[in-house]
Protein backbone atom coordinates (compact mmCIF):
# COMPACT_ATOMS: atom_id res chain seq x y z
CA UNK A 1 0.00 0.00 0.00
CA UNK A 2 1.37 3.35 -0.52
CA UNK A 3 -0.11 7.03 0.99
CA UNK A 4 -2.35 9.64 -0.57
CA UNK A 5 -1.48 13.25 -0.08
CA UNK A 6 -3.96 13.17 1.59
CA UNK A 7 -2.98 10.66 3.92
CA UNK A 8 -5.69 8.15 2.65
CA UNK A 9 -3.80 4.48 1.65
CA UNK A 10 -4.26 3.73 -1.99
CA UNK A 11 -3.26 0.68 -3.37
CA UNK A 12 -0.17 -0.64 -5.28
CA UNK A 13 -0.48 -1.26 -8.62
CA UNK A 14 -0.19 -4.96 -7.97
CA UNK A 15 -2.77 -4.39 -5.44
CA UNK A 16 -5.10 -3.13 -8.01
CA UNK A 17 -4.75 -5.96 -10.96
CA UNK A 18 -4.99 -8.33 -8.56
CA UNK A 19 -8.79 -8.46 -8.84
CA UNK A 20 -9.17 -9.33 -12.72
CA UNK A 21 -6.11 -11.95 -12.13
CA UNK A 22 -8.36 -14.06 -9.28
CA UNK A 23 -11.55 -13.52 -11.19
CA UNK A 24 -9.63 -15.11 -13.96
CA UNK A 25 -7.54 -17.85 -11.85
CA UNK A 26 -10.95 -18.83 -10.61
CA UNK A 27 -12.16 -19.44 -13.99
CA UNK A 28 -9.12 -21.67 -14.77
CA UNK A 29 -9.88 -23.47 -11.34
CA UNK A 30 -13.79 -23.91 -12.28
CA UNK A 31 -13.04 -25.34 -15.65
CA UNK A 32 -10.00 -27.87 -13.79
CA UNK A 33 -12.62 -29.10 -11.58
CA UNK A 34 -15.20 -29.49 -14.72
CA UNK A 35 -12.53 -31.36 -16.41
CA UNK A 36 -11.67 -33.89 -14.36
CA UNK A 37 -15.44 -34.11 -12.01
CA UNK A 38 -18.13 -36.40 -13.51
CA UNK A 39 -20.72 -34.48 -15.38
CA UNK A 40 -20.29 -30.59 -16.51
CA UNK A 41 -20.89 -27.64 -14.82
CA UNK A 42 -22.22 -26.06 -18.28
CA UNK A 43 -25.75 -26.97 -17.22
CA UNK A 44 -24.92 -24.04 -14.51
CA UNK A 45 -24.86 -21.56 -17.24
CA UNK A 46 -27.40 -18.82 -17.92
CA UNK A 47 -30.79 -20.67 -19.73
CA UNK A 48 -33.13 -17.91 -21.34
CA UNK A 49 -36.49 -17.53 -20.51
CA UNK A 50 -36.01 -20.08 -17.81
CA UNK A 51 -36.37 -18.22 -14.59
CA UNK A 52 -34.68 -21.46 -12.80
CA UNK A 53 -31.38 -20.30 -15.01
CA UNK A 54 -31.22 -16.80 -13.86
CA UNK A 55 -28.74 -17.77 -11.44
CA UNK A 56 -26.72 -18.38 -14.58
CA UNK A 57 -26.62 -14.29 -14.70
CA UNK A 58 -23.62 -14.76 -11.97
CA UNK A 59 -22.37 -18.09 -12.69
CA UNK A 60 -22.02 -17.83 -16.50
CA UNK A 61 -19.32 -15.97 -16.73
CA UNK A 62 -17.15 -18.47 -14.67
CA UNK A 63 -18.04 -20.96 -17.04
CA UNK A 64 -16.65 -22.02 -20.11
CA UNK A 65 -17.19 -24.71 -23.17
CA UNK A 66 -13.74 -25.91 -23.11
CA UNK A 67 -10.30 -25.41 -22.54
CA UNK A 68 -10.32 -23.43 -26.05
CA UNK A 69 -13.23 -21.33 -24.89
CA UNK A 70 -11.46 -20.22 -21.99
CA UNK A 71 -8.05 -19.78 -23.67
CA UNK A 72 -9.86 -17.63 -26.20
CA UNK A 73 -11.62 -15.29 -23.72
CA UNK A 74 -8.40 -15.63 -21.18
CA UNK A 75 -6.24 -12.41 -22.92
CA UNK A 76 -8.51 -9.76 -23.64
CA UNK A 77 -9.86 -10.81 -20.53
CA UNK A 78 -6.88 -9.81 -18.25
CA UNK A 79 -6.11 -6.82 -20.67
CA UNK A 80 -8.75 -4.91 -20.66
CA UNK A 81 -10.09 -6.52 -17.12
CA UNK A 82 -6.50 -4.71 -15.72
CA UNK A 83 -7.70 -1.20 -17.66
CA UNK A 84 -10.65 -1.12 -15.32
CA UNK A 85 -8.93 -2.29 -12.54
CA UNK A 86 -6.24 0.78 -12.91
CA UNK A 87 -9.08 2.55 -10.99
CA UNK A 88 -9.12 0.55 -8.30
CA UNK A 89 -10.77 -3.06 -6.75
CA UNK A 90 -14.19 -1.10 -6.02
CA UNK A 91 -14.39 0.48 -9.14
CA UNK A 92 -12.99 -3.04 -10.92
CA UNK A 93 -15.97 -5.06 -9.35
CA UNK A 94 -18.48 -2.60 -9.75
CA UNK A 95 -17.77 -2.35 -13.71
CA UNK A 96 -18.06 -6.34 -13.42
CA UNK A 97 -21.42 -6.40 -11.49
CA UNK A 98 -23.23 -3.75 -13.84
CA UNK A 99 -22.16 -5.78 -16.30
CA UNK A 100 -23.09 -9.07 -15.24
CA UNK A 101 -26.37 -8.28 -14.87
CA UNK A 102 -26.95 -5.75 -18.09
CA UNK A 103 -25.55 -8.49 -19.58
CA UNK A 104 -27.04 -11.30 -18.52
CA UNK A 105 -30.76 -9.84 -18.26
CA UNK A 106 -30.39 -8.79 -21.73
CA UNK A 107 -29.42 -12.41 -23.41
CA UNK A 108 -32.05 -14.49 -20.79
CA UNK A 109 -34.56 -12.00 -22.55
CA UNK A 110 -33.35 -11.63 -26.14
CA UNK A 111 -31.76 -15.50 -27.11
CA UNK A 112 -33.93 -17.77 -28.06
CA UNK A 113 -35.89 -19.47 -25.20
CA UNK A 114 -34.04 -22.62 -23.81
CA UNK A 115 -30.75 -21.18 -25.16
CA UNK A 116 -27.75 -21.86 -22.63
CA UNK A 117 -25.22 -19.45 -22.38
CA UNK A 118 -21.81 -19.74 -20.57
CA UNK A 119 -18.23 -18.11 -20.94
CA UNK A 120 -16.82 -14.44 -20.07
CA UNK A 121 -17.03 -13.41 -23.22
CA UNK A 122 -19.89 -11.01 -22.24
CA UNK A 123 -17.21 -9.40 -19.30
CA UNK A 124 -14.74 -8.61 -21.89
CA UNK A 125 -17.44 -6.45 -24.06
CA UNK A 126 -18.48 -5.30 -20.94
CA UNK A 127 -14.81 -4.18 -20.52
CA UNK A 128 -14.27 -3.02 -23.47
CA UNK A 129 -17.32 -0.92 -23.63
CA UNK A 130 -16.61 1.11 -20.22
CA UNK A 131 -12.72 1.73 -21.57
CA UNK A 132 -14.10 3.38 -25.07
CA UNK A 133 -16.89 5.62 -22.86
CA UNK A 134 -14.88 6.49 -19.76
CA UNK A 135 -13.78 9.19 -21.88
CA UNK A 136 -17.06 11.11 -21.95
CA UNK A 137 -17.76 10.21 -17.76
CA UNK A 138 -17.08 13.36 -15.53
CA UNK A 139 -13.78 13.68 -14.15
CA UNK A 140 -10.35 15.54 -14.34
CA UNK A 141 -9.60 16.51 -18.18
CA UNK A 142 -6.10 15.15 -17.65
CA UNK A 143 -7.59 11.63 -16.47
CA UNK A 144 -9.80 12.27 -19.83
CA UNK A 145 -7.34 12.51 -22.03
CA UNK A 146 -5.23 10.11 -20.67
CA UNK A 147 -8.49 7.53 -21.09
CA UNK A 148 -8.83 8.75 -24.26
CA UNK A 149 -5.55 7.54 -25.72
CA UNK A 150 -6.20 4.18 -24.05
CA UNK A 151 -9.77 3.90 -25.57
CA UNK A 152 -7.98 4.70 -29.07
CA UNK A 153 -5.19 1.72 -28.85
CA UNK A 154 -7.98 -0.33 -27.13
CA UNK A 155 -10.04 0.41 -30.35
CA UNK A 156 -7.28 -0.54 -32.41
CA UNK A 157 -6.25 -3.58 -31.55
CA UNK A 158 -9.87 -5.32 -30.21
CA UNK A 159 -12.74 -2.74 -32.35
CA UNK A 160 -12.64 -5.14 -35.10
CA UNK A 161 -12.72 -8.34 -33.19
CA UNK A 162 -15.48 -6.87 -31.43
CA UNK A 163 -17.79 -5.84 -34.02
CA UNK A 164 -17.29 -9.74 -35.18
CA UNK A 165 -18.65 -10.71 -31.92
CA UNK A 166 -22.23 -8.70 -32.56
CA UNK A 167 -22.08 -8.96 -36.62
CA UNK A 168 -22.28 -11.96 -38.20
CA UNK A 169 -21.07 -14.64 -35.56
CA UNK A 170 -21.37 -17.89 -36.55
CA UNK A 171 -23.74 -20.32 -34.90
CA UNK A 172 -23.12 -20.81 -31.48
CA UNK A 173 -21.84 -17.76 -30.22
CA UNK A 174 -24.14 -15.68 -28.32
CA UNK A 175 -23.96 -12.13 -29.59
CA UNK A 176 -26.40 -10.91 -27.75
CA UNK A 177 -24.32 -11.70 -24.32
CA UNK A 178 -21.72 -9.65 -26.30
CA UNK A 179 -23.96 -7.28 -27.34
CA UNK A 180 -25.88 -6.36 -23.76
CA UNK A 181 -22.34 -7.11 -22.00
CA UNK A 182 -21.10 -4.08 -24.29
CA UNK A 183 -23.98 -1.90 -23.16
CA UNK A 184 -23.53 -2.85 -19.43
CA UNK A 185 -20.06 -1.59 -19.39
CA UNK A 186 -21.15 1.52 -21.27
CA UNK A 187 -23.46 2.36 -18.63
CA UNK A 188 -21.02 1.30 -15.61
CA UNK A 189 -18.56 4.53 -17.56
CA UNK A 190 -21.52 6.49 -16.07
CA UNK A 191 -22.52 5.23 -12.79
CA UNK A 192 -21.88 6.59 -9.80
CA UNK A 193 -20.26 9.20 -11.88
CA UNK A 194 -21.08 12.97 -10.43
CA UNK A 195 -20.12 16.07 -12.36
CA UNK A 196 -17.08 17.69 -10.59
CA UNK A 197 -17.45 21.26 -9.26
CA UNK A 198 -15.41 24.17 -9.98
CA UNK A 199 -12.63 24.33 -7.84
CA UNK A 200 -12.71 20.53 -6.71
CA UNK A 201 -9.62 19.30 -6.41
CA UNK A 202 -10.83 15.64 -5.87
CA UNK A 203 -10.09 12.84 -8.90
Amino acid sequence: MTTSAAGSPRPSALGRFASPVLLLAAMWIIQAADAVLPGSFTGFGLRSWDLGGLGGIVLAPLLHAGWAHLIANSVPFLVLGCLVAVEGARRFWAVTAITAIVGGAGTWLVNAPGALTVGASGLVFGYFGYVVLRVFAPGRVSHRILYAVIAVIVISLYGGSMLAGVVGVREGISWQAHLFGAVGGALAAFAGRRPRRVGSTRP
